[in-house]
C-alpha cells in the first residue's frame, strides 16, 4: 500500500496545509508534521470530505441568515437582490463582519534562513548552488557577497538566506537580542557525520530556538552514508522523521543540484507553519547583518527589514549612532527606493560602522534621532554603574524559579572518556524539580563560541583537565559567565550540586539552640539594658533568634545582638556559664527566660 505526504496531497487538492491538517485532526489520524505520510485509504477519505465541502457549500451559506432559507438555490440571484433591498436587519447584522479579516491585514512575509555547520561539509556549495539557480538573473556578480543575503525565487514565493561566517556570528546577532533568522539548515556531510562544529551548530540553533532542518550534503559520493547520520542524530535526541520523530532531514547534493528543490520546498511549509507575517504599514524595526566600509563609498551596512518599510531619505537610529539614508541597494545590486519585511538592503549615510546585531529604529527627523541616542547614552551609563554596585545573583542569572528548572552546562573535557563519565554523573544528579540541560559538551579548551553559547542561553561552563586561554576567560569575564576549570572529578561534581541548589528553592526550619534565665539587668550607657543570665540548657549563639517568655506569655520575638563573658564579647556561651545577652529592646526583666533558635536549611532528597 502506497504513502502519500500531506503537503503534496494538499498542494495536488489545492487546499491549505493549515485546512489539510484540521482534516486530519477531526479523523483523528495522527501526524508529526506537513512531510508526514498518510495510507490511500485516509487520502481517499479525505477527497470525500472535501467533496462533500465543495457541494454543500452553496446550501450552507443560508443556514446563517433566517430570511433566505426559503429560497431555493435556482433563485440564488433574485435571493441576493431581494437581500440587498428588503433586509435591513440582515445588513445591521453584516456590518460587524469587516472587524473580522482586520487580523488578516497583516500579510506573510518570506522566511530568513541561515545555513550552519561543519568545516568543508558544503554549506557555500549549497548557497552558490541555490544562489546560481534560483537568483534573478540580473545579480551583478560579487554584489551578494557584501551583501552577505541573497533572495531565492521558489515555486512557494520568496526565501531570504543569511550568507553568514557560521554559527558564532549567528549567535553574536542573538547575545544582542536580535532574532534574526526563522529557520536553521544544518548541513552535514554524508561521508563524514557528526562533527565537533556540526554539535556546536545544533547547540546554537536549540538555544536560539528556531525550527531546525538537516540536509545531509554529498550523497552523490559512493562512500555516502546517510543512514549513519540519521543513526548519529538520534544521539543527541535529535529522531528523524523516519524513525518516529520530528526532525526534518533531506538528503541532498550541492555538486548535481539532488535534493535541493525538496529542502527548499521543506523550507516553504516550515514557514507556513510558523505563520510569519510583518506589517509593511507599521513601524520600522530592522537588524545589522554586517557592515564595512569601503574606501570610496564609506560606510556600508547590511540591514534585514523585519517590520515596516525603509525610504531613501529616513532617518535611522542604531546603538548610539543614527545616519539619513543616502542610497539602498538589493541583494540583486541594483538600487532601490524602498524595502519592505524579510528585505537585505545595503545602506549608506552611517557616519560609523554598526555592530552585527544591533537593532535599526527609525526616527522622524534628525531632531528626534539626537534625542532617541542622548537616551541611550543615560541608559548605559546608569546600567554600568548599577552592575558595579552589584553582582547578578545565580536565581537572577538562572531566571524566575518556577516548578521545574533548568540548569544549562557547556563541559569541555581533555578526553571523550572523561566526558562521557562526566555526563553520566550529571545524569544522575537529575530530580523531578532540576533538570540539567547539556548544551554542549566537547573535548578541548572551550572557545570563544562557548561563552556566546552560554551568554545567549545563560550556561555555565565547566572544563575538566582543560583549561581556557586568557582572551576566552577574559571574554567570560566581560559578560558574566561562569567558567570553572577542574583538575579534580569531584570538585567538578562539587560545582554541579552547587548551581542545583542554588536553583532550587530552599527550604528552611527552625531548630532549637538553647535557653537562659534572666537573673539581673545591668544597664548600659551606649548597649541599653543587658540581661545578666545563667545558661540552663544547650546554648546561644549571637545573631540567632530570641524570644522572650514571662511567665507563659511572650513578651518578644528578634535577635540576640551580642554576648558578653564579663568583658569580653563571645560567639556563643555553653549550658552552666553566666553572660550578659543583648536583645536591643529594654523591656527585659529578671526572672524572664531567653529561647535561641536558628533557621537551618533542610537537605531535599
Amino acid at each position: 500500500m502506497s504513502k502519500v505526504r500531506i503537503y503534496n496531497l494538499a498542494r495536488d487538492l489545492g487546499v491549505d496545509n493549515g485546512k489539510m491538517l484540521e482534516i486530519l485532526d477531526g479523523l483523528g489520524v495522527s501526524y508529526k508534521s506537513v512531510s508526514s505520510t498518510i495510507e490511500d485509504e485516509t487520502v481517499d477519505l479525505i477527497k470525500q470530505i472535501l467533496e462533500e465541502e465543495a457541494a454543500g457549500g452553496p446550501a450552507s451559506t443560508p443556514t446563517a441568515a433566517p430570511e433566505p432559507v426559503q429560497a431555493s438555490v435556482p433563485q440564488a440571484q433574485a435571493e441576493t437582490q431581494a437581500a440587498s433591498q428588503s433586509a435591513p436587519t440582515a445588513t445591521a447584522e453584516r456590518e460587524p463582519e469587516p472587524t473580522a479579516p482586520a487580523t488578516r491585514e497583516i500579510p506573510h512575509r518570506a522566511p530568513v534562513v541561515t545555513i550552519m555547520g561543519h568545516v568543508d561539509h558544503g554549506k557555500t556549495s549549497l548557497l552558490d548552488y541555490i544562489r546560481k539557480t534560483k537568483v534573478a538573473a540580473k545579480e551583478a556578480g560579487g554584489i551578494t557577497q557584501h551583501v552577505g543575503a541573497f533572495e531565492a525565487k521558489t515555486s512557494k514565493g520568496k526565501i531570504v538566506f543569511i550568507d553568514t561566517p557560521g554559527h558564532e556570528a549567528f549567535t553574536t546577532i542573538r547575545a544582542r537580542g536580535a532574532n534574526v533568522a526563522d529557520i536553521a539548515i544544518i548541513v552535514i556531510a554524508a561521508d563524514d557525520s557528526l562533527m565537533p562544529q556540526t554539535r556546536e551548530a545544533i547547540a546554537h540553533a536549540q538555544a536560539a530556538k528556531v525550527p531546525m532542518i538537516v540536509a545531509i550534503n554529498k550523497v552523490d559520493l559512493p562512500q555516502a552514508d546517510p543512514e549513519r547520520v540519521k543513526t548519529d542524530l538520534t544521539q543527541l535526541n535529535l529522531v528523524p522523521e523516519e524513525y518516529g520523530g520530528d526532525l526534518i532531514v533531506v538528503p541532498v547534493s550541492a555538486r548535481t543540484g539532488e535534493g535541493v528543490e525538496d529542502l527548499l520546498e521543506y523550507i516553504s511549509l516550515t514557514a507556513e507553519l510558523e505563520d510569519l507575517r510583518a506589517d509593511p504599514k507599521g513601524e520600522f524595526r530592522g537588524v545589522v547583518i554586517e557592515s564595512r566600509v569601503d574606501r570610496q563609498a564609506g560606510v556600508l551596512a547590511t540591514v534585514m527589514v523585519q517590520e515596516g518599510t525603509l525610504h531613501v531619505g529616513d532617518f535611522l537610529v542604531v546603538g548610539e549612532g543614527y545616519g539619513k539614508i543616502k542610497a539602498m541597494t538589493d541583494s540583486n545590486g541594483g538600487r532601490i527606493k524602498d524595502a519592505g519585511p524579510s528585505t537585505p538592503v545595503q545602506i549608506l549615510g552611517f557616519n560609523e560602522a554598526p555592530a552585527s546585531g544591533e537593532t535599526v529604529r527609525s526616527a522622524k527627523n534628525e531632531h528626534q534621532a539626537r534625542e532617541v541616542v542622548a537616551q541611550r547614552v543615560g541608559d548605559r551609563r546608569d546600567a554600568e554603574e548599577a552592575r558595579g554596585r552589584r553582582r547578578l545573583s545565580l536565581e537572577e542569572m538562572m531566571g524566575p524559579l518556577g516548578e521545574t528548572r533548568t540548569v544549562n552546562v557547556i563541559l569541555r573535557a581533555d578526553t571523550q572518556g572523561s566526558l562521557e563519565a562526566i555526563q553520566g554523573i550529571l545524569a544522575k544528579k537529575e530530580t523531578d524539580d532540576v533538570k540539567i540541560n547539556v548544551l554542549l559538551a566537547g573535548i578541548g579548551s572551550p572557545t570563544e563560541g562557548d561563552v556566546l553559547l552560554a551568554s545567549t542561553a545563560e550556561a555555565t561552563i565547566l572544563c575538566f583537565n582543560v583549561t581556557a586561554s586568557g582572551g576566552v576567560k577574559k571574554i567570560a569575564e566581560q559578560k558574566g559567565i561562569d567558567l570553572g576549570s577542574f583538575r579534580i572529578i569531584y570538585e567538578l561534581i562539587d560545582e554541579v550540586d552547587r548551581l542545583i541548589k542554588g536553583n532550587v528553592e530552599p527550604v528552611f526550619e527552625e531548630r532549637y539552640l538553647g535557653r537562659a534565665e534572666v537573673r539581673m539587668i545591668i544597664k548600659h550607657p551606649k548597649s541599653g539594658n543587658i540581661a545578666g543570665s545563667y545558661v540552663t540548657d544547650g546554648l546561644l549563639r549571637r545573631n540567632a533568634k530570641a524570644k522572650v517568655t514571662r511567665g507563659r506569655q511572650v513578651v518578644y520575638q528578634g535577635t540576640v545582638v551580642g554576648l558578653k563573658r564579663f568583658k569580653d564579647d563571645v560567639r556563643e556561651v555553653q549550658t552552666g556559664y553566666e553572660c550578659g545577652i543583648n536583645l536591643d529592646w529594654n523591656d527585659v526583666q529578671e526572672g524572664d527566660i531567653i529561647e535561641a533558635s536558628e533557621m537551618v536549611e533542610v537537605t531535599q532528597a
